[in-house]
Protein backbone atom coordinates (compact mmCIF):
# COMPACT_ATOMS: atom_id res chain seq x y z
CA UNK A 1 0.00 0.00 0.00
CA UNK A 2 1.52 3.53 -0.97
CA UNK A 3 0.65 6.92 -0.06
CA UNK A 4 -1.95 7.14 -2.68
CA UNK A 5 -5.53 6.82 -0.56
CA UNK A 6 -4.16 6.30 2.79
CA UNK A 7 -5.95 8.97 5.10
CA UNK A 8 -4.62 10.51 8.39
CA UNK A 9 -7.45 8.70 10.07
CA UNK A 10 -5.69 5.30 8.69
CA UNK A 11 -3.03 6.17 11.80
CA UNK A 12 -5.23 7.02 14.83
CA UNK A 13 -5.05 4.86 17.09
CA UNK A 14 -6.81 5.44 21.10
CA UNK A 15 -4.11 5.58 23.19
CA UNK A 16 -5.04 6.00 27.59
CA UNK A 17 -4.01 9.25 28.79
CA UNK A 18 -2.25 7.68 31.55
CA UNK A 19 0.27 6.03 29.40
CA UNK A 20 2.05 9.12 28.19
CA UNK A 21 5.16 9.15 30.58
CA UNK A 22 5.67 12.63 32.03
CA UNK A 23 9.19 12.22 34.00
CA UNK A 24 12.11 10.41 32.64
CA UNK A 25 13.02 7.18 34.79
CA UNK A 26 15.80 7.12 37.33
CA UNK A 27 18.39 4.95 35.15
CA UNK A 28 18.01 5.68 31.16
CA UNK A 29 18.78 2.12 30.36
CA UNK A 30 16.03 0.81 32.14
CA UNK A 31 12.69 1.43 29.85
CA UNK A 32 10.59 -1.62 28.39
CA UNK A 33 11.83 -2.72 24.80
CA UNK A 34 9.48 -3.70 22.64
CA UNK A 35 11.04 -5.62 19.33
CA UNK A 36 9.06 -5.46 16.50
CA UNK A 37 9.62 -8.20 13.37
CA UNK A 38 9.08 -5.95 10.33
CA UNK A 39 8.40 -8.86 8.03
CA UNK A 40 6.09 -10.96 9.72
CA UNK A 41 4.82 -8.64 12.76
CA UNK A 42 5.91 -10.94 15.13
CA UNK A 43 6.44 -9.02 18.87
CA UNK A 44 8.28 -9.55 21.87
CA UNK A 45 9.13 -8.10 25.37
CA UNK A 46 12.41 -6.73 26.42
CA UNK A 47 14.22 -4.16 28.52
CA UNK A 48 16.45 -1.43 26.95
CA UNK A 49 19.60 -2.57 28.65
CA UNK A 50 19.85 -5.79 26.41
CA UNK A 51 19.63 -4.52 22.97
CA UNK A 52 23.09 -5.32 22.32
CA UNK A 53 22.05 -8.96 22.20
CA UNK A 54 19.64 -7.96 19.14
CA UNK A 55 22.39 -6.15 17.46
CA UNK A 56 25.83 -8.09 15.51
CA UNK A 57 29.50 -7.33 14.83
CA UNK A 58 29.67 -4.93 11.78
CA UNK A 59 26.22 -3.57 12.13
CA UNK A 60 26.07 0.32 12.25
CA UNK A 61 24.18 2.22 14.61
CA UNK A 62 23.03 5.93 13.58
CA UNK A 63 22.55 8.82 16.15
CA UNK A 64 21.85 12.21 15.96
CA UNK A 65 24.01 14.36 18.02
CA UNK A 66 21.88 17.38 17.89
CA UNK A 67 21.72 19.03 21.47
CA UNK A 68 18.98 20.96 22.77
CA UNK A 69 18.43 24.18 23.38
CA UNK A 70 16.88 25.75 26.58
CA UNK A 71 14.99 27.49 24.08
CA UNK A 72 12.02 28.67 26.38
CA UNK A 73 12.25 32.14 28.17
CA UNK A 74 9.65 33.89 29.84
CA UNK A 75 9.95 37.27 30.90
CA UNK A 76 8.38 40.39 30.48
CA UNK A 77 7.04 43.40 27.71
CA UNK A 78 9.24 46.30 28.89
CA UNK A 79 6.11 49.11 28.14
CA UNK A 80 3.87 47.09 30.37
CA UNK A 81 5.37 44.68 32.52
CA UNK A 82 3.19 42.23 31.04
CA UNK A 83 4.21 38.43 31.22
CA UNK A 84 5.30 37.16 27.82
CA UNK A 85 6.73 33.75 26.62
CA UNK A 86 9.46 32.99 23.78
CA UNK A 87 10.62 30.00 21.99
CA UNK A 88 13.37 29.95 20.15
CA UNK A 89 12.96 27.71 16.66
CA UNK A 90 16.04 28.85 14.65
CA UNK A 91 18.78 31.12 14.01
CA UNK A 92 18.58 32.93 11.11
CA UNK A 93 21.94 35.55 11.46
CA UNK A 94 23.16 36.44 14.17
CA UNK A 95 21.51 37.37 17.14
CA UNK A 96 18.19 37.15 15.22
CA UNK A 97 16.13 34.14 16.08
CA UNK A 98 12.65 33.24 14.28
CA UNK A 99 10.17 32.31 17.95
CA UNK A 100 6.84 31.19 18.55
CA UNK A 101 5.68 33.98 21.37
CA UNK A 102 2.73 34.13 23.49
CA UNK A 103 0.43 36.11 23.96
CA UNK A 104 1.08 36.74 19.89
CA UNK A 105 -1.86 39.56 19.31
CA UNK A 106 0.37 42.30 21.51
CA UNK A 107 3.90 41.34 20.19
CA UNK A 108 3.99 43.72 17.15
CA UNK A 109 7.37 44.74 15.73
CA UNK A 110 8.94 47.44 17.90
CA UNK A 111 8.00 45.66 21.03
CA UNK A 112 10.71 45.12 23.91
CA UNK A 113 10.68 42.33 25.88
CA UNK A 114 13.48 42.26 29.39
CA UNK A 115 14.43 38.72 30.71
CA UNK A 116 15.95 37.69 33.53
CA UNK A 117 15.96 41.12 35.10
CA UNK A 118 17.95 42.64 31.99
CA UNK A 119 20.29 40.00 31.74
CA UNK A 120 18.75 39.19 28.32
CA UNK A 121 17.09 41.94 26.34
CA UNK A 122 15.04 41.26 22.61
CA UNK A 123 13.55 43.47 20.29
CA UNK A 124 10.26 42.37 17.86
CA UNK A 125 11.69 42.85 14.55
CA UNK A 126 8.73 41.18 12.63
CA UNK A 127 5.40 39.28 11.83
CA UNK A 128 6.56 36.16 9.36
CA UNK A 129 4.72 33.39 7.64
CA UNK A 130 3.12 31.26 10.53
CA UNK A 131 2.75 33.90 12.73
CA UNK A 132 6.04 33.22 14.24
CA UNK A 133 8.09 36.82 15.09
CA UNK A 134 11.79 37.56 13.99
CA UNK A 135 13.54 38.38 17.00
CA UNK A 136 17.01 40.59 18.18
CA UNK A 137 18.42 39.92 21.07
CA UNK A 138 20.62 41.91 23.63
CA UNK A 139 23.04 40.85 26.14
CA UNK A 140 26.92 40.69 27.47
CA UNK A 141 29.22 38.11 27.14
CA UNK A 142 28.28 34.38 25.28
CA UNK A 143 24.32 33.68 24.22
CA UNK A 144 24.53 29.74 25.09
CA UNK A 145 25.70 30.98 28.63
CA UNK A 146 23.10 33.12 29.20
CA UNK A 147 20.98 30.75 27.47
CA UNK A 148 21.48 28.12 29.76
CA UNK A 149 20.80 30.09 32.84
CA UNK A 150 17.58 31.86 31.92
CA UNK A 151 16.45 29.38 29.63
CA UNK A 152 13.83 26.27 30.12
CA UNK A 153 13.64 23.05 28.02
CA UNK A 154 10.82 23.26 25.53
CA UNK A 155 9.47 20.36 26.59
CA UNK A 156 6.21 18.93 24.28
CA UNK A 157 3.04 20.40 25.01
CA UNK A 158 1.85 16.31 26.59
CA UNK A 159 4.48 16.87 29.14
CA UNK A 160 2.67 18.49 31.77
CA UNK A 161 5.21 18.10 34.91
CA UNK A 162 8.61 20.26 35.01
CA UNK A 163 11.87 18.99 34.37
CA UNK A 164 14.08 18.66 37.65
CA UNK A 165 17.29 18.11 35.59
CA UNK A 166 17.69 20.15 31.92
CA UNK A 167 20.23 16.81 30.99
CA UNK A 168 17.09 14.38 30.87
CA UNK A 169 16.12 15.84 28.05
CA UNK A 170 19.03 15.49 26.45
CA UNK A 171 20.83 12.71 25.06
CA UNK A 172 24.46 11.46 26.55
CA UNK A 173 26.36 12.14 23.66
CA UNK A 174 24.63 15.41 22.74
CA UNK A 175 27.26 17.48 20.82
CA UNK A 176 25.84 20.69 18.16
CA UNK A 177 23.34 23.06 19.90
CA UNK A 178 20.49 23.36 17.30
CA UNK A 179 17.23 21.61 18.56
CA UNK A 180 13.92 22.41 20.08
CA UNK A 181 12.72 18.80 20.56
CA UNK A 182 15.36 16.09 21.73
CA UNK A 183 15.33 13.04 19.42
CA UNK A 184 13.90 10.83 21.55
CA UNK A 185 14.95 7.19 20.64
CA UNK A 186 18.33 8.17 21.81
CA UNK A 187 17.58 9.12 25.59
CA UNK A 188 17.71 5.65 26.34
CA UNK A 189 21.28 5.19 26.08
CA UNK A 190 24.10 5.80 28.61
CA UNK A 191 27.95 5.85 27.68
CA UNK A 192 28.15 2.03 29.79
CA UNK A 193 25.64 0.78 27.25
CA UNK A 194 27.34 2.72 23.68
CA UNK A 195 30.69 1.56 25.62
CA UNK A 196 29.57 -2.31 25.55
CA UNK A 197 27.81 -2.11 22.18
CA UNK A 198 30.89 -0.77 20.61
CA UNK A 199 33.12 -3.81 22.86
CA UNK A 200 30.80 -6.05 20.62
CA UNK A 201 32.28 -4.68 17.30
CA UNK A 202 28.79 -2.62 16.35
CA UNK A 203 30.07 0.94 14.63
CA UNK A 204 28.53 4.01 15.70
CA UNK A 205 27.83 7.01 13.20
CA UNK A 206 26.92 10.67 14.58
CA UNK A 207 25.24 12.75 12.30
CA UNK A 208 23.21 16.05 12.91
CA UNK A 209 19.72 17.16 12.62
CA UNK A 210 18.24 19.80 13.66
CA UNK A 211 14.78 18.78 15.06
CA UNK A 212 12.31 21.52 15.15
CA UNK A 213 8.82 22.15 16.79
CA UNK A 214 7.45 20.85 13.74
CA UNK A 215 8.12 17.73 14.67
CA UNK A 216 4.60 17.74 16.96
CA UNK A 217 2.89 19.40 14.44
CA UNK A 218 -0.77 17.28 13.74
CA UNK A 219 -1.64 16.46 10.16
CA UNK A 220 -4.44 18.36 9.97
CA UNK A 221 -5.01 17.38 6.07
CA UNK A 222 -7.81 14.23 5.97
CA UNK A 223 -5.21 13.41 2.41
CA UNK A 224 -1.49 12.33 3.98
CA UNK A 225 -0.24 13.12 1.20
CA UNK A 226 -1.39 17.45 1.10
CA UNK A 227 0.45 17.42 4.11
CA UNK A 228 3.21 20.35 4.35
CA UNK A 229 5.98 18.91 6.06
CA UNK A 230 8.27 20.65 8.26
CA UNK A 231 12.31 21.56 6.87
CA UNK A 232 15.14 20.95 9.12
CA UNK A 233 18.62 21.28 9.09
CA UNK A 234 20.91 18.51 8.50
CA UNK A 235 24.64 17.64 8.17
CA UNK A 236 26.48 14.04 7.51
CA UNK A 237 30.02 14.34 8.12
CA UNK A 238 32.51 12.54 6.22
CA UNK A 239 33.49 10.42 8.71
CA UNK A 240 29.93 9.10 9.27
CA UNK A 241 29.19 8.77 5.47
CA UNK A 242 32.40 6.30 4.98
CA UNK A 243 30.92 4.20 8.32
CA UNK A 244 27.36 4.23 6.71
CA UNK A 245 28.99 3.09 2.99
CA UNK A 246 31.25 0.08 4.54
CA UNK A 247 28.56 -1.37 6.41
CA UNK A 248 25.91 -1.18 3.50
CA UNK A 249 28.85 -2.58 1.44
CA UNK A 250 29.89 -5.43 3.95
CA UNK A 251 26.34 -6.59 4.18
CA UNK A 252 25.87 -5.66 7.80
CA UNK A 253 22.84 -3.39 8.55
CA UNK A 254 22.70 0.08 9.29
CA UNK A 255 19.69 0.68 12.39
CA UNK A 256 19.08 4.07 12.71
CA UNK A 257 18.76 5.36 16.47
CA UNK A 258 15.30 8.02 15.73
CA UNK A 259 13.66 9.02 12.68
CA UNK A 260 15.05 11.57 12.71
CA UNK A 261 18.27 9.71 12.15
CA UNK A 262 16.37 7.95 9.32
CA UNK A 263 15.24 10.87 7.91
CA UNK A 264 18.89 12.44 7.39
CA UNK A 265 20.59 9.39 6.03
CA UNK A 266 17.38 8.93 3.97
CA UNK A 267 17.44 12.59 2.61
CA UNK A 268 21.03 12.55 1.83
CA UNK A 269 21.54 8.91 0.16
CA UNK A 270 21.79 8.65 -3.41
CA UNK A 271 20.23 6.40 -5.63
CA UNK A 272 22.15 3.02 -4.78
CA UNK A 273 21.61 3.90 -0.94
CA UNK A 274 25.38 5.60 -0.31
CA UNK A 275 26.44 8.81 0.88
CA UNK A 276 28.65 12.12 0.89
CA UNK A 277 29.72 14.46 2.78
CA UNK A 278 26.85 16.37 3.14
CA UNK A 279 24.57 19.54 4.71
CA UNK A 280 21.02 20.96 3.77
CA UNK A 281 17.45 21.51 4.51
CA UNK A 282 15.31 18.15 4.18
CA UNK A 283 10.98 18.26 4.43
CA UNK A 284 11.20 14.57 3.27
CA UNK A 285 7.71 12.94 4.32
CA UNK A 286 8.11 9.37 4.77
CA UNK A 287 5.00 7.15 4.97
CA UNK A 288 4.03 3.52 3.99
CA UNK A 289 5.23 3.02 -0.34
CA UNK A 290 8.34 4.78 0.41
CA UNK A 291 11.72 2.14 -0.30
CA UNK A 292 13.94 2.41 2.37
CA UNK A 293 17.83 3.56 0.48
CA UNK A 294 19.98 3.25 3.75
CA UNK A 295 18.09 1.93 6.57
CA UNK A 296 17.57 -1.89 7.95
CA UNK A 297 16.05 -1.32 10.92
CA UNK A 298 14.65 1.43 13.44
CA UNK A 299 14.99 1.83 17.34
CA UNK A 300 12.54 4.54 17.84
CA UNK A 301 9.76 5.76 21.11
CA UNK A 302 6.03 5.18 20.56
CA UNK A 303 4.88 7.94 18.88
CA UNK A 304 1.52 10.36 18.41
CA UNK A 305 -1.80 9.14 16.48
CA UNK A 306 -2.25 10.37 13.18
CA UNK A 307 1.76 11.66 13.07
CA UNK A 308 4.02 11.52 10.47
CA UNK A 309 6.27 9.42 12.83
CA UNK A 310 3.54 6.69 12.86
CA UNK A 311 3.43 7.35 9.24
CA UNK A 312 7.21 6.86 8.85
CA UNK A 313 7.51 3.52 10.93
CA UNK A 314 4.68 2.24 9.44
CA UNK A 315 6.70 2.72 5.75
CA UNK A 316 9.30 0.72 7.52
CA UNK A 317 7.02 -2.57 9.16
CA UNK A 318 3.86 -2.21 7.31
CA UNK A 319 0.76 0.21 8.86
CA UNK A 320 -1.24 -3.13 10.23
CA UNK A 321 2.02 -4.65 11.74
CA UNK A 322 2.57 -1.40 13.53
CA UNK A 323 -0.69 -0.49 14.84
CA UNK A 324 -1.16 -3.85 15.96
CA UNK A 325 2.08 -3.73 17.97
CA UNK A 326 1.09 -0.25 19.13
CA UNK A 327 -2.28 -2.31 20.45
CA UNK A 328 0.22 -4.73 22.07
CA UNK A 329 2.21 -2.19 23.75
CA UNK A 330 -1.45 -0.25 25.27
CA UNK A 331 -2.84 -3.44 26.90
CA UNK A 332 0.92 -4.15 28.43
CA UNK A 333 1.38 -0.46 29.53
CA UNK A 334 4.01 0.71 28.13
CA UNK A 335 4.92 4.23 28.56
CA UNK A 336 4.42 6.54 25.57
CA UNK A 337 6.21 9.40 23.33
CA UNK A 338 9.17 11.58 24.75
CA UNK A 339 9.87 9.99 27.99
CA UNK A 340 8.51 6.90 27.56
CA UNK A 341 9.47 3.10 26.24
CA UNK A 342 11.22 1.94 22.75
CA UNK A 343 10.53 -0.24 20.03
CA UNK A 344 12.81 -2.11 17.86
CA UNK A 345 11.86 -2.64 14.28
CA UNK A 346 14.16 -5.02 12.64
Amino acid sequence: MDGQGLKTSDFYFDLPEELIAQDPLEDRSSSRLLMLDKNTGEVRHETFKRIGDYLEAGDCLVLNNTKVLPARLLGIKEETGAAVEVLLLKRREGDVWETLVKPGRKMKPGARLVFGGGALEAEVLDVVEEGNRLIKFTYEGIFEEVLDSLGEMPLPPYITHKLKDKNRYQTVYAKYDGSAAAPTAGLHFTQELLSQIEQKGIKLAYVTLHVGLGTFRPVKTDNILEHHMHSEYYQITDQAAKIINETKRSGHRVICVGTTSCRTIESAADENGMLKACCGDTEIFIYPGYKFKVLDGLITNFHLPESTLVMLVSALAGRENVLAAYQKAIEERYRFFSFGDAMFIQ
